[in-house]
């Protein structure tokens, strides 16, 4: 395949997965445009993943959900996993704030 065949054919590829992922902002909140909606879904994949890497906080007891900007965790955990939880999620690229509904063990 020739290199301009190859760009050509990779752009149309993303172009693809751009108006894929526009077209899933119907599965956002009501109201919610579909550049919100990714960017909250990145928020979200992003505190999950500084979670998993951190030792001291459970990637499976806490759930994550953004709307707008703002995270919202929930589940169980120490006081301090509690703690910790919200330090990560605040420093976060994108976060306007973090509500904590960790419930304690």
């Amino acid at each position: 395949m020739r290199s301009n065949e190859w760009r050509r054919r990779a752009a149309w590829l993303a172009l693809a997965t751009v108006i894929g992922i526009a077209g899933c902002a119907s599965n956002g909140k009501p109201g919610q445009t579909a550049g919100a909606y990714v960017d909250d879904s990145m928020i979200t994949a992003k505190v999950k993943t500084a979670f998993v890497e951190d030792r001291d906080v459970s990637a499976l007891n806490i759930g994550v959900t953004t709307t707008q900007g703002v995270v919202q965790l929930t589940g169980t955990g120490t006081p301090e996993e509690a703690r910790k939880a919200s330090d990560i999620a605040r420093r976060v690229e994108g976060v306007k704030a973090v509500q904590n509904n960790i419930r304690a063990k």
